[in-house]
């Protein structure tokens, strides 16, 4: 009677802790699997990439929000690369106007205090000041310079140009840097959330062992295996916490911010549709990839080098204005020694220098000029070809990472509830400590590649952009 009595409590202990486990495991799952009853219902892949928890509460504290879009307009504003490449392109504007003013005539003068130290004689009689003061004027107008001040004045304009384009190719450079940036930040909070649900997963299974084990239906080994389990995923979460950090602060470093500074980087990552073709691709790149317009600039500057060298075969023309004065006294106003007590002289003409021979020197640069223009197309010809592949291989991967979009989504909903069925069937007796853990770890895991799927996609697609030619701060299609 007394056995009897004692099975029976046993029995109805064992029933009360197997009610209590279920009724923990049902809430866990629960909230799992369901929004709350404000919550609206969510996706798969918004459900994947919400914000986690401690990141939100810090970013209410963050006195500055900033969108995808806000980061590039931000950063081109006020990176200190853009800085830079703004201050290059003012300067080459003043050497083309520099080089414009090499058409006009170049003025020279001089003023001039002698002394001598005998009064200069002319037959036995004064003839000159022995303190004497003299001015020079001279003007000498470029007539004609074989082409070359023409040349000039264009390859200066081509080089700005060429600088235009450089300055928009850091534009691009900067942009790509800021979207990567701030993708991969979003994939960081993304694997916090994910981290943070494998903690609180781990955390429900170590209960239900230890309730176990405390009424002696579980090893010992099992709840350690669980202990295990759980301090390697706070480990994980720690490690996806500092990784967080540390690409806030290098995006605050690429918009020019304190680098200590908190700010709400606000955005998801999403699946955002691309329609256009390869050979849509390829003929805008061709038409705004700005290292192409580099190249094709190249090449028109060192046609204009070209022209330049072979400027020596021909004269050199200039006309010439020459004025002089000169006296006894500081003004040269007078000068009692000259007819009619005249102090200035002037004469205008014109000079002619001709180089008939130079031992092949011209013949030889000229020649060099035009075989670095053939150098420079064929290296032109090779950027095309550098630019079409770099866009077929972000197609490529660009496509690759949507498939894996929808692979991911699949197994997270296959790993969730694989996850379920694994806990009930632990919580029925009919399973192993193993088959729970294994199961928790491919959730994880799937949740992980879909998270990588998603970076992959939009990272691919800002790159695909860039390679294109084309800024699109928010990476929205129209």
């Amino acid at each position: 009677m007394f056995m009897m009595k004692r099975n029976i409590s046993f029995l109805f202990a064992l029933i009360m802790i197997l009610a209590s486990v279920s009724f923990a495991f049902a809430q866990q799952t629960d909230k799992d699997s369901r929004p709350s009853e404000t919550e609206a219902p969510v996706s798969m892949e918004q459900a994947t990439t919400q914000v986690p928890q401690a990141v939100a509460e810090k970013d209410k504290e963050a006195d500055l929000t900033l969108t995808l879009e806000d980061c590039v307009n931000l950063g081109i504003r006020q990176n200190p690369t853009m800085v830079s490449a703004r201050k290059e392109l003012l300067a080459s504007e003043s050497r083309v106007k520099s080089q414009r003013g090499a058409f006009g005539a170049p003025v020279t003068t001089t003023y001039g205090y002698t002394h001598s130290g005998d009064q200069p004689m002319s037959s036995g009689a004064k003839s000159d000041y022995q303190d004497k003061w003299a001015f020079t004027l001279n003007i000498s107008q470029p007539v004609f310079k074989g082409f070359e001040l023409l040349s000039k004045y264009q390859k200066t304009k081509l080089q700005r140009e060429s600088t235009e384009a450089s300055l928009y190719n850091v534009e691009l450079s900067l942009i790509s840097k800021i979207q990567t940036s701030f993708l991969t930040l979003l994939q960081g909070r993304m694997e916090v959330k994910s981290k943070q649900d494998s903690v609180a997963r781990l955390k429900s299974q170590l209960q239900v062992i230890q309730a176990f084990y405390q009424v002696g239906l579980r090893p010992r080994v099992d709840v350690l295996q669980a202990e295990v389990e759980l301090a390697n995923a706070e480990q994980d979460l720690l490690i996806a916490q500092n990784t967080v950090d540390s690409r806030a602060a290098r995006l605050n470093t690429l918009l020019n911010l304190p680098i200590d500074k908190t700010v709400n980087y606000s955005g998801e990552l999403t699946y955002l549709p691309f329609s256009m073709t390869l050979d849509q691709c390829i003929a805008k790149a061709d038409k705004d990839r700005p290292d192409l317009r580099i190249a094709r600039k190249s090449v028109e500057i060192a046609e204009k080098d070209v022209t330049i060298s072979e400027s020596s075969f021909y004269p050199d023309i200039t006309a010439d204005f020459n004025y002089k004065s000169s006296g006894g006294d500081p003004s040269v106003s007078k000068n009692k020694y000259n007819n009619n007590n005249r102090p200035d002289s002037w004469n205008v003409g014109a000079n002619v220098n001709w180089e008939l021979f130079s031992w092949g020197t011209t013949y030889y640069d000229a020649k060099r000029a035009e075989d670095n223009v053939k150098k420079i197309k064929a290296d032109y010809e090779n950027t095309k070809l550098e630019a079409s592949y770099e866009i077929k291989d972000q197609l490529l991967s660009l496509k690759a990472a949507a498939d894996r979009i929808g692979v991911g989504r699949k197994s997270v909903e296959a790993g969730r509830e694989g996850y379920r069925m694994a806990m009930a069937r632990y919580q029925a007796q009919v399973s192993t400590n193993n088959e729970v853990l294994n199961a928790q770890s491919r959730l994880s895991d799937s949740e992980a590649q879909l998270i990588q799927a998603l970076s992959d996609y939009q990272v691919s697609l800002a790159k695909l952009y860039v390679a294109m030619g084309y800024k699109n701060p928010s990476l929205k299609t129209n």
